[in-house]
């Protein structure tokens, strides 16, 4: 007959085995999407592992099965300690006439274009345009209007278009 030790120990090592592959499931599921972004806003390798890790220990932290929303939200709050996150940098009328930009852009100077935005504008458009969130969704996660993700979003746009045309 087993002891009781040894079968509490077999169900701890049980539980721990299963939560383990929860959390790999989780993680690998999301880790990409996180580094992307992390990536995007910092422009350096080593901030953006340190940025996916902490967001998924804060993430891991608030619950055993976190959802994608969650890890957005943990995402966002690492990125708050970084940057004044929520209200937009840019002013609301158009900075200056943009010229038209060529069909041959390269795709270095939209990425170089992308990095130069202000960090509120950056989340907006990385997560409207790269990752495919709605505008409310947007809102939720950084804290503010449908309206301001919705302007920031063109600004961003604008911004992006100015600085591409600037490098060209």
């Amino acid at each position: 007959m087993a002891s009781f030790q040894g079968v509490i120990g077999n169900i701890v090592y049980s539980a721990v085995e299963t939560q383990k592959a929860n959390y790999r499931e989780i993680y690998e599921e999301n880790c990409h999407r996180i580094y992307s972004l992390s990536f995007w806003m910092t422009d350096n390798e080593l901030v953006a592992e340190q940025l996916l890790n902490n967001t998924f220990l804060r993430a891991f932290a608030g619950s055993n099965k976190p959802k994608a929303e969650n890890i957005d939200r943990a995402f966002i709050a690492e990125m708050r300690e970084m940057f004044a996150i929520g209200s937009l940098t840019l002013s609301s009328a158009v900075d200056t006439q943009i010229s038209s930009v060529r069909s041959n852009m390269k795709r270095i100077h939209l990425e170089r274009a992308v990095v130069q935005l202000p960090a509120t504008e950056k989340l907006i458009f990385l997560y409207h345009d790269v990752e495919g969130f709605d505008h409310d969704q947007i809102g939720r996660l950084i804290g503010v209007t449908k309206e301001e993700s919705m302007s920031g979003l063109h600004q961003a746009r604008l911004r992006v278009r100015e600085l591409v045309s600037r490098m060209q």
